[in-house]
């Protein structure tokens, strides 16, 4: 009898569909921008200068503006594959990257200048897709991520995002210059103006001041200060949305963000937090190497809540100074060669 049952008991154990064939969801065609940002390829902008130019195939042809595409699509970029599996779970890990002047935002420049590229972890599978851009002047902090969908959103100028800058003004600037520049100016591409100004030290015609913009034009708070006749000596980015530049971070270094801070970007533009991924043991000693590196001299840190102090002000006038001496010293020129 036990047999009988056994037998009718495993006749009526079959394994379920599911289990048999696992199925993975699929998400509909989307615009090739989009997915390839999404899939941490490069931003939008990016991936659309890309197409502009000839450079992604789909299929085996060369694809167009506004063009959708599956998972399931061969797409190339200068001839080599792409995967866009990663488009359909995103990896979201962001860097800040404490700036310093002689560094261009590009990934490769053809004058053979540093890049804002050059000192940053290397990606097996992705890259670092930079959140905006700082000139070659200006120092300060820049993010980057594997994203390119949170990329995307925290450049666009609808998601009002604000950025806070320390800037030092060769020149006499009074309350109408302020009123003039928080009510807007007219510069060559429209219409802009800061969102908030507030002095922050200095002595004679040299005076630092934090302003705040709700956009990233090129060279706005550069050019915005210039269209009122002075000038500026100094420029660094303290913050970007809820992200300040961490006093532990000297220039030139680097600091993975953690979930807590990941997270206050994502809700900043409107998207549901997703998990870190897991360090590898080596990743986790390089980031703790990182945190215990004390900033340098003059390296333009900032302390908590965005503020820079006047004995930084004056630490950073310090610093430049003694650069100024080195270069016009006679010890610091090369001399002639002899013919």
């Amino acid at each position: 009898m036990s047999q009988k049952r056994d037998a009718q008991s495993s006749r009526g154990q079959r394994p379920s569909a599911d289990k048999q064939k696992p199925t993975r969801q699929v998400l509909p065609p989307e615009r090739l921008q989009k997915v390839l940002s999404r899939a941490g390829v490069g931003s939008r902008r990016e991936v659309e200068a890309w197409i502009e130019a000839g450079r992604i195939t789909v299929n085996k042809a060369i694809a167009v503006p506004g063009q959708k595409v599956t998972v399931d699509d061969h797409i190339f970029i200068d001839g080599k594959p792409v995967s866009i599996e990663a488009a359909q779970a995103p990896v979201r890990r962001v860097l800040m990257y404490n700036k310093p002047e002689g560094e261009v935002t590009t990934r490769n420049d053809p004058e053979g200048r540093p890049t804002v590229f050059d000192r940053l972890p290397r990606l097996k599978d992705q890259r670092w897709i930079a959140i905006g851009r700082l000139d070659i002047n200006t120092t300060g902090l820049m993010l980057f991520t594997t994203d390119g969908e949170l990329a995307n959103r925290l450049m666009h100028p609808s998601y009002q995002v604000d950025r806070e800058y320390a800037v030092r003004i060769f020149g006499e600037v009074d309350e109408a210059m302020t009123d003039r520049l928080l009510e807007g100016v007219l510069l060559d591409d429209g219409m802009a103006s800061f969102s908030d100004i507030s002095s922050a030290g200095g002595s004679g015609i040299n005076h630092w001041f934090h302003v705040t913009l709700f956009e990233g034009r090129n060279r706005e708070v550069r050019r915005l200060w210039e269209s009122q006749g002075v000038k500026v000596s100094r420029l660094k980015r303290v913050r970007f949305g809820p992200a300040m530049l961490p006093s532990r971070l000297s220039m030139g270094r680097w600091e993975e963000m953690d979930q807590r801070g990941v997270d206050a970007l994502s809700r900043a533009v409107g998207l549901d937090p997703l998990a870190l991924p897991a360090k590898t043991p080596g990743e986790a000693r390089t980031q703790r190497r990182q945190q215990r590196k004390k900033p340098s001299r003059g390296s333009g840190s900032y302390r908590k809540g965005g503020v820079f102090t006047r004995a930084e002000h004056k630490a950073e006038e310090r610093q430049e100074k003694k650069g100024d001496a080195r270069r016009k010293s006679p010890m610091g020129r090369r001399k002639a060669p002899k013919h």
